[in-house]
């Protein structure tokens, strides 16, 4: 089964995160099968392709609870403009 997950990058204290598309039983920075965006805590960014997002879900993938999450405030971020 595919899960759409955070995949850390980074140094020490400085982290920034990918969003990828795992096996759900693979180690949270083992080999993904593809990179759906990026997401950088320290400077609250978050950037994601929303056509490949959205075919990942289509095709089965499930998002972790912290990725839905950020989904969620991309999304309502939009709708309030």
């Amino acid at each position: 089964m595919l899960k759409i997950r955070l995949k850390r990058l980074g140094r020490k204290k400085k982290p920034s995160y990918k969003i990828v598309l795992m096996e759900n039983l693979s180690k949270r920075d083992g080999k993904d099968v593809g990179e759906i965006g990026c997401y950088n805590p320290m400077e609250k960014s978050l950037v994601f392709k929303k056509d490949k997002l959205v075919k990942a879900i289509q095709h089965g993938a499930y998002p972790t609870d912290t990725v839905r999450h950020l989904i969620y405030r991309i999304i309502n971020k939009s709708s309030e403009k």
